[in-house]
């Protein structure tokens, strides 16, 4: 089952999608510039094989709900998320509202 739901922030609306899968459920939000995820994002990957497409994200690890993908600090990030002021132990509320 896919979920997709709107995230009202001040500064502009994220989406947040939720992808329930066999044994596991894969979370985000997103924005038009870029997106935090559940620890199934690789950011080496994004950071090393994927760097010249700049990508924007960040990922928390541990969390089960959106709700929790929120509140939670940030495990890691690319360096275009460094970049744009996000850093590891962010909130994952506080990168989304620097990526609206």
């Amino acid at each position: 089952m896919v979920e997709v739901v709107p995230v009202h922030f001040p500064e502009g609306t994220a989406i947040a999608v939720t992808v329930r899968l066999p044994k596991t459920t894969l979370l985000a939000v997103t924005t038009d510039n870029g997106y935090i995820m559940c620890g199934a994002l690789d950011v080496g990957l994004l950071n090393e094989r994927l760097a010249s497409r700049e990508i924007l994200a960040g990922r928390a690890v541990g969390v089960k709900t959106i709700q929790e993908l929120l509140d939670a600090p940030l495990e890691s990030v690319t360096t275009t998320a460094e970049k744009h002021g996000i850093t590891a132990g962010m909130l994952g509320r506080d990168a989304v509202v620097k990526m609206l």
